[in-house]
């Protein structure tokens, strides 16, 4: 059973710890896991949230495509609200098509094992424009960006919050015109949960 460690601070204050002060390295590394770390799948990720065509998947040689799959970066992602962290969802009246993904944790509770760790769910919220779901030959844009994520994610190890273990998906609907798939996934936190002395 691994011991619980002790944070000092700089004034020999022990430093403050919690599994919630964890999640924005986590969610750090799980979009870097999604959209470096797992390249060429990190491509087609993009690929299904930039480019809402029903070809997207098939034209390989569009220059417009791939100019708009390799100057996005992260940064864009999350400031184009691809990525999406907080549960705002409101929609511009002339906004562009977009398909999105929603990270959140939930559902903490203690860990059977070591009461210090706190189990948790990580969702995925993968949300598309309902005109924009069929990509030909019976694909479906949300299953496609589910499957690769959780190809990518299920049973991986992260940071603070240990392995990720796939628990179940289940379509959801925002509005007649945006619905998707929620992913929810068991992980643990641990003992990187801290926050640094401000001395």
């Amino acid at each position: 059973m691994r011991t619980k460690k002790n944070y000092v601070s700089s004034d020999g204050t022990s430093a403050i710890k919690s599994s919630f002060l964890s999640c924005e390295k986590d969610t750090e590394t799980i979009i870097k896991k999604l959209f470096v770390d797992s390249y060429p799948y990190s491509n087609e990720l993009k690929r299904l949230l930039l480019i809402n065509t029903k070809d997207c998947l098939d034209d390989r040689t569009n220059s417009a495509y791939l100019d708009k799959i390799n100057n996005t970066s992260i940064a864009d992602l999350i400031d184009k609200e691809y990525i999406r962290l907080t549960p705002k969802f409101d929609l511009e009246e002339n906004e562009e098509v977009k398909s999105y993904i929603r990270i959140s944790f939930g559902n903490f509770t203690p860990n059977v094992g070591n009461e210090y760790y706190r189990d948790c769910i990580l969702e995925i919220d993968i949300l598309c424009h309902t005109d924009c779901w069929d990509l030909g030959n019976y694909r479906l844009r949300p299953y496609k960006i589910a499957g690769y994520i959780d190809g990518i994610l299920n049973k991986s190890k992260l940071s603070g919050i240990g392995t990720l273990n796939f628990m179940t998906a289940d379509e959801m609907n925002l509005s007649p015109d945006i619905s998707g798939v929620c992913l929810m996934y068991s992980a643990i936190h641990g003992d990187d949960d801290s926050i640094p002395s401000e001395e």
